[in-house]
Protein backbone atom coordinates (compact mmCIF):
# COMPACT_ATOMS: atom_id res chain seq x y z
CA UNK A 1 0.00 0.00 0.00
CA UNK A 2 1.36 3.42 -0.98
CA UNK A 3 1.26 6.63 0.96
CA UNK A 4 -1.35 8.30 -1.28
CA UNK A 5 -4.69 6.70 -0.44
CA UNK A 6 -8.32 7.24 -1.33
CA UNK A 7 -10.33 8.31 1.70
CA UNK A 8 -11.97 4.93 2.29
CA UNK A 9 -8.60 3.14 2.40
CA UNK A 10 -7.18 5.89 4.62
CA UNK A 11 -10.02 5.48 7.12
CA UNK A 12 -9.21 1.75 7.38
CA UNK A 13 -5.45 2.39 7.73
CA UNK A 14 -5.94 5.04 10.42
CA UNK A 15 -8.36 2.84 12.38
CA UNK A 16 -5.78 0.05 12.37
CA UNK A 17 -3.02 2.42 13.46
CA UNK A 18 -5.18 3.68 16.34
CA UNK A 19 -5.97 0.09 17.41
CA UNK A 20 -2.21 -0.44 17.56
CA UNK A 21 -1.84 2.52 19.93
CA UNK A 22 -0.44 5.00 17.43
CA UNK A 23 -1.28 8.69 17.92
CA UNK A 24 -2.68 10.11 14.66
CA UNK A 25 -1.97 13.70 13.66
CA UNK A 26 -3.98 15.38 10.89
CA UNK A 27 -3.42 18.51 8.85
CA UNK A 28 -4.65 19.78 5.54
CA UNK A 29 -4.00 22.36 2.86
CA UNK A 30 -3.41 23.15 -0.79
CA UNK A 31 0.40 22.72 -0.73
CA UNK A 32 0.76 24.35 -4.15
CA UNK A 33 4.43 25.04 -4.92
CA UNK A 34 5.88 23.15 -1.97
CA UNK A 35 8.45 25.26 -0.10
CA UNK A 36 10.57 24.99 3.09
CA UNK A 37 7.81 26.58 5.18
CA UNK A 38 5.51 23.70 4.26
CA UNK A 39 8.17 21.11 5.03
CA UNK A 40 8.97 22.61 8.44
CA UNK A 41 5.28 22.86 9.36
CA UNK A 42 4.74 19.22 8.42
CA UNK A 43 7.79 18.18 10.45
CA UNK A 44 6.41 20.07 13.48
CA UNK A 45 3.05 18.36 12.99
CA UNK A 46 4.62 14.90 12.72
CA UNK A 47 6.55 15.48 15.96
CA UNK A 48 3.20 15.66 17.79
CA UNK A 49 2.32 12.03 17.15
CA UNK A 50 3.18 8.70 15.58
CA UNK A 51 1.52 9.06 12.18
CA UNK A 52 0.86 12.16 10.06
CA UNK A 53 -2.09 12.31 7.67
CA UNK A 54 -2.19 15.17 5.17
CA UNK A 55 -5.50 15.92 3.46
CA UNK A 56 -4.83 17.72 0.21
CA UNK A 57 -7.30 20.05 -1.48
CA UNK A 58 -8.27 18.76 -4.94
CA UNK A 59 -7.61 20.97 -7.97
CA UNK A 60 -11.27 21.98 -8.04
CA UNK A 61 -11.19 22.86 -4.35
CA UNK A 62 -8.02 24.95 -4.78
CA UNK A 63 -9.59 26.88 -7.68
CA UNK A 64 -12.60 27.58 -5.47
CA UNK A 65 -10.38 28.90 -2.67
CA UNK A 66 -7.56 30.61 -4.57
CA UNK A 67 -9.02 31.54 -7.96
CA UNK A 68 -8.93 30.28 -11.54
CA UNK A 69 -5.13 30.51 -11.93
CA UNK A 70 -4.48 27.99 -9.16
CA UNK A 71 -3.27 25.43 -8.50
CA UNK A 72 0.00 25.73 -10.38
CA UNK A 73 0.86 22.08 -9.70
CA UNK A 74 -1.85 19.43 -10.41
CA UNK A 75 -3.26 17.42 -7.48
CA UNK A 76 -1.58 14.13 -8.40
CA UNK A 77 1.84 15.81 -8.47
CA UNK A 78 1.20 17.71 -5.23
CA UNK A 79 0.18 14.43 -3.58
CA UNK A 80 3.32 12.69 -4.87
CA UNK A 81 5.56 15.46 -3.53
CA UNK A 82 3.92 15.40 -0.09
CA UNK A 83 4.10 11.60 0.06
CA UNK A 84 7.84 11.76 -0.65
CA UNK A 85 8.46 13.72 2.57
CA UNK A 86 9.76 11.67 5.51
CA UNK A 87 7.39 13.43 7.93
CA UNK A 88 4.27 12.39 5.98
CA UNK A 89 2.74 8.94 6.45
CA UNK A 90 -0.41 9.27 4.35
CA UNK A 91 -1.86 11.72 1.84
CA UNK A 92 -5.46 11.81 0.68
CA UNK A 93 -7.36 14.18 -1.57
CA UNK A 94 -10.56 15.93 -0.61
CA UNK A 95 -12.92 17.75 -2.94
CA UNK A 96 -15.22 19.37 -0.37
CA UNK A 97 -14.73 23.01 0.61
CA UNK A 98 -13.32 21.82 3.96
CA UNK A 99 -12.07 18.48 5.34
CA UNK A 100 -14.62 18.53 8.17
CA UNK A 101 -16.35 15.30 7.13
CA UNK A 102 -13.02 13.48 6.79
CA UNK A 103 -11.85 14.74 10.18
CA UNK A 104 -15.12 13.54 11.74
CA UNK A 105 -14.56 10.07 10.25
CA UNK A 106 -10.86 9.81 11.17
CA UNK A 107 -11.09 11.39 14.64
CA UNK A 108 -7.35 12.13 14.87
CA UNK A 109 -5.85 12.66 18.30
CA UNK A 110 -4.18 15.87 17.11
CA UNK A 111 -5.39 18.40 14.54
CA UNK A 112 -2.68 20.80 13.36
CA UNK A 113 -3.04 24.13 11.58
CA UNK A 114 -0.71 27.09 11.12
CA UNK A 115 -0.96 29.92 13.61
CA UNK A 116 -2.36 32.12 10.84
CA UNK A 117 -5.68 30.38 11.60
CA UNK A 118 -7.61 31.83 14.53
CA UNK A 119 -8.82 29.49 17.27
CA UNK A 120 -12.43 29.75 16.11
CA UNK A 121 -11.60 29.31 12.42
CA UNK A 122 -10.14 25.81 12.57
CA UNK A 123 -12.43 23.37 10.80
CA UNK A 124 -12.75 20.06 12.66
CA UNK A 125 -11.92 21.51 16.08
CA UNK A 126 -15.28 20.52 17.59
CA UNK A 127 -15.06 16.95 16.25
CA UNK A 128 -11.49 16.42 17.45
CA UNK A 129 -12.06 17.90 20.90
CA UNK A 130 -15.35 16.00 21.34
CA UNK A 131 -13.42 12.78 20.76
CA UNK A 132 -10.83 13.75 23.40
CA UNK A 133 -8.21 15.07 20.99
CA UNK A 134 -6.52 18.43 20.83
CA UNK A 135 -5.93 21.20 18.31
CA UNK A 136 -2.44 22.64 17.93
CA UNK A 137 -1.57 25.83 16.08
CA UNK A 138 2.06 25.74 14.93
CA UNK A 139 4.07 28.84 14.08
CA UNK A 140 4.58 29.54 10.39
CA UNK A 141 8.06 29.99 9.00
CA UNK A 142 8.58 33.69 8.32
CA UNK A 143 9.38 34.57 4.72
CA UNK A 144 7.68 31.59 3.10
CA UNK A 145 4.36 31.63 1.29
CA UNK A 146 3.14 30.28 -2.01
CA UNK A 147 1.49 33.61 -2.81
CA UNK A 148 4.77 35.50 -2.25
CA UNK A 149 6.68 32.92 -4.30
CA UNK A 150 4.21 33.30 -7.19
CA UNK A 151 4.53 37.08 -7.02
CA UNK A 152 8.32 36.83 -7.29
CA UNK A 153 8.04 34.43 -10.25
CA UNK A 154 5.52 36.63 -12.05
CA UNK A 155 7.77 39.69 -11.55
CA UNK A 156 10.69 38.03 -13.37
CA UNK A 157 11.50 39.49 -16.79
CA UNK A 158 10.04 37.62 -19.77
CA UNK A 159 12.94 35.54 -21.19
CA UNK A 160 11.69 35.82 -24.78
Amino acid sequence: MGKVLPQDALIVAVAEAKRNGRRVVFTNGCFDLLHPGHVRTLERARALGDLLVVALNSDRSVRELKGPDRPIVPEAERAELLAALAAVDYVTLFDDPTPQQLIAQLRPEVLVKGDDWGEGEIVGRAEVEAAGGRVVRVPLEPGYSTTALLSRIRALPDPS
